[in-house]
C-alpha cells in the first residue's frame, strides 16, 4: 500500500431535521448547544460514528462498542492483551525457539506495541490511542503505557445558524416496573424526547504525513476515511435519529501537493463560506443555503455528494 505522502484537509456539511445529533448527558440529553444556540456535536461523535462505518466496511477496529463487538471481547484491555499475547506467540514460532509459548515477563518495547497495534486496528492508525489499561498482562508484556499519535484531527461540529431545540413530553403505554400492587401509571411512563428543528453542520478535518508515517496510514486508509465520511449516518439510526433525518450533504476534499501543505488547514476550511439564501429568515432544508468555495491558487478541492 502506498505511503500517504500529500497533506489532506477536508470539510463535510451534514443537515439535521427533527432529530438529536448528539444528547448531552449533562442536560437530560437535549442536543448539544453553546451559550450563542449554535448546535454542537462533538468530535468523539464523529469520529464513533467513522469507526463504526470501518467496521461496516470490513476493516478490524480497537474501540468497538459493546453492542458491536466482533471478537467477543468487551473491554479495550482485553482486546489488546489477546493481540500483544498473539504476537509475541508469532514472534516466538518465527525465531524457533524451543518453548512456543509467551513466557511471563516476555517484554515488548513501546514502539514495537505501537506497531503491532498501529497494524492491526484502522482506527488506532488513523486517530492514535493511548494503551494505558490496569491489566496485569499488559503491564508484563509493555511494561510502561503507551501512546499513539493518529494523522487525523477532527473539529467539533457547529451549525452555521443558531437552532432550535424541540422538546416532548412522551409516556409509554405500560408500567416498565410494578407498582407495589397498586393500580395506576408509575412514574416512568412519563419522558421527555428531545430534537433540533433543523440545522447545518460544519465539520471539518485534517490528515497530517507525519504522523501517517509513524502510524502507517496509507492513501487506501484515506479513501476509506472519505467513504466512511460519505456515508456516516449508515445503520445509525435510532428513536433520536430516524432514518433520513441526519443527511450527509457535500464533501470538500483537498490533497495538497506536498507533506507540509500549500496552504495552512485553517484557511483551507475557510475557504467554503455558507450562508442562507438571500430572503430566507429560517433555515427548513440544505436547500435553504448558499455554498461558496474561496479559489486557493494551486488547490482545488474534490467535491463529492453524500450517498
Amino acid at each position: 500500500m502506498a505511503e500517504l505522502s500529500n497533506k489532506i484537509d477536508f470539510v463535510l456539511l451534514v443537515s439535521v431535521k427533527m432529530a438529536n445529533p448528539n444528547g448531552d448527558p449533562l442536560n437530560g440529553n437535549r442536543p448539544r448547544i453553546d451559550y450563542g444556540s449554535y448546535g454542537e456535536i462533538t468530535a468523539e461523535c464523529i469520529k464513533r460514528k467513522i469507526r463504526n462505518r470501518m467496521q461496516d466496511l470490513g476493516y478490524p477496529i480497537f474501540v468497538q462498542s459493546n453492542d458491536r463487538s466482533d471478537d467477543g471481547f468487551t473491554s479495550l484491555s482485553d482486546r489488546a492483551s489477546a493481540l500483544i499475547a498473539k504476537k509475541l506467540e508469532e514472534k516466538h514460532l518465527a525465531e524457533d525457539k524451543s518453548d512456543k509459548k509467551v513466557k511471563k515477563g516476555d517484554k515488548v518495547s513501546p514502539e514495537q506495541y505501537a506497531a503491532w497495534t498501529c497494524e492491526t486496528w484502522l482506527d488506532v492508525r488513523s486517530f492514535g490511542q493511548v494503551f494505558a489499561f490496569n491489566n496485569k498482562k499488559d503491564k508484563e508484556a509493555a511494561g510502561v503505557s503507551v501512546g499513539v499519535r493518529g494523522p487525523i484531527s477532527i473539529h467539533q461540529a457547529v451549525s452555521i445558524d443558531p437552532v432550535e431545540v424541540c422538546s416532548y413530553q412522551i409516556t409509554k403505554s405500560v408500567n416498565g416496573e410494578n407498582k407495589d400492587g397498586k393500580e395506576g401509571k408509575s412514574s416512568d411512563t412519563m419522558g421527555m424526547k428531545h430534537m433540533i428543528k433543523f440545522g447545518m453542520y460544519e465539520i471539518k478535518g485534517a490528515i497530517n504525513v507525519q504522523l501517517a508515517t509513524k502510524t502507517g496510514f496509507t492513501d487506501e486508509d484515506a479513501e476509506v476515511v472519505k467513504k466512511c465520511l460519505l456515508t456516516l449516518f449508515e445503520n445509525d439510526a435510532s428513536s433520536a435519529r430516524p432514518d433520513g433525518s441526519m443527511e450527509v450533504g457535500k464533501l470538500y476534499w483537498w490533497k495538497h501537493n506536498c507533506k507540509e501543505g500549500q496552504y495552512s488547514s485553517a484557511k483551507v476550511h475557510r475557504s467554503v463560506k455558507v450562508k442562507l439564501k438571500e430572503g430566507i429568515a429560517e433555515a427548513l432544508s440544505a436547500d435553504d443555503y448558499d455554498i461558496v468555495v474561496d479559489e486557493l491558487n494551486g488547490l482545488v478541492p474534490e467535491v463529492k455528494e453524500g450517498m
